[in-house]
């Protein structure tokens, strides 16, 4: 399986995973990343490793950024959306949002998202994305709940909502990771749009 490593040493490596590639294909995954979602994927070489990775993404200590293109525009410029969340009755591949006032119950989870409105297209708007949490789904069921639905996800999406000619998968990116690794020492990582997203986001309309 070739792709590029965005970072290697005795402890990690990390990748710049396409699209249409499941984590199952990577050894000892720290997180996760949605078949369709490109990106950075830390991934673990030794169950040392991986246990001190995954603590940091369970104490919140991990920062995660994702580029996103929706559907129409949220409301405000920025913004954060907290809600519980869990798996859909209707739809068993889904998750559903519930508000926090409801019970905790049948593994409902709180979820944290922040989005910040980096550019405005005529029928789509390009987002940053902060995860807060990191529940299976989060970023598109809460987009989707906020009725923002990112553009291309064929499971969150709404019926006949505009996609643009050429894209053939969700259009969410996972850009930015800052984490300590087993080493002691601090690091960022950054993953640039791919080609295919990038020539779909410059042939938007304003």
């Amino acid at each position: 399986m070739e792709m590029k490593i965005i970072y290697e040493d005795e402890n990690v490596k990390v990748f710049d995973k396409p699209a249409r590639i499941t984590i199952d294909n990577f050894d000892r995954p720290a997180h996760r990343l949605d078949k369709d979602t490109s990106g950075i994927l830390l991934t673990a070489k030794n169950d040392d490793a991986l246990e001190f990775l995954q603590k940091q993404f369970q104490e919140r200590k991990v920062k995660k950024h994702y580029i996103a293109l929706v559907v129409g525009c949220p409301s405000s410029k920025n913004g954060k959306i907290e809600t519980l969340i869990g798996r859909s009755p209707k739809d068993r591949r889904k998750q559903k949002v519930y508000l926090l006032n409801e019970p905790q119950t049948n593994g409902k989870r709180n979820a944290s998202t922040e989005y910040k409105v980096l550019k405005q297209y005529e029928k789509y708007t390009l987002l940053e994305i902060a995860l807060k949490t990191g529940r299976k789904h989060q970023i598109r069921c809460h987009l989707a709940y906020i009725s923002c639905p990112i553009v291309g996800d064929k499971l969150y999406g709404f019926k006949n909502q505009p996609c643009p000619v050429g894209l053939t998968r969700q259009f969410l990116h996972a850009s930015f990771l800052k984490i300590k690794l087993p080493d002691g020492k601090e690091k960022e990582f950054v993953s640039e749009l791919p080609k295919e997203l990038k020539e779909i986001k410059n042939k938007l309309k304003l």
